[in-house]
């Protein structure tokens, strides 16, 4: 059992997939990139920040934060704030290739030096997107709490022309870096 600072269902979801059972804890942290923050710096630091503010003192096992971004032409794609920001993200994203960076932290204590963490880096190329598709897909739902306003999982699919990496880091929890991570602290193994 481990303890996951996240409200993500997917990632939930991922966990239960390879049979990690865990609990739910909150983890609040300001997602503000700082200025000139290269992404990878910025994914890692979000895990581990949510990782050290879920952290409780009694906890008798690890706990898991992640963080997940979209980085096109090198800016970072957080979660739309509204159907404009949304709809200039996928003009951006529109026939054009992005990173999907998800960072993992893994911790048993308090001590930021004692956290282990692994990023997964994936690369998504999408297909031309009419302004049209872009709206019906907005009014879906479903872009509202993801970054890069899309889910793999989803509907959102159906604008990917080709992915190279992990499919569960584009969902938002690498497994095969988050199975390494926990066989570390002996919480998990097939």
């Amino acid at each position: 059992m481990i303890y996951l600072a996240s409200r993500s269902p997917r990632r939930q979801e991922l966990l239960r997939q390879i049979g990690m059972q865990f609990e739910l804890v909150h983890a609040e942290v300001d997602e503000t990139p700082i200025d000139n923050e290269d992404p990878e710096q910025y994914v890692l630091r979000m895990a581990i920040e949510k990782a050290l503010n879920a952290f409780r003192t009694d906890m008798s096992n690890p706990l898991l934060a992640a963080d997940t971004s979209v980085i096109c032409e090198g800016t970072i794609l957080g979660k739309p704030e509204n159907e404009k920001d949304f709809l200039a993200m996928f003009e951006r994203l529109s026939d054009n290739a992005h990173q999907v960076m998800t960072a993992i932290a893994v911790t048993n204590n308090k001590d930021a030096a004692a956290i282990k963490t692994r990023v997964s880096v994936s690369e998504v190329i999408f297909r031309k997107i009419t302004r049209n598709e872009a709206l019906r897909y907005w009014q879906t739902g479903e872009p509202a709490d993801k970054a890069g306003g899309y889910g793999i999982q989803g509907s959102g699919a159906v604008f990917i022309k080709q992915i190279s990496g992990s499919y569960s880091g584009i969902m938002g929890l690498p497994l095969f870096e988050t199975a390494q991570l926990l066989e570390e602290f002996n919480v998990f193994s097939l």
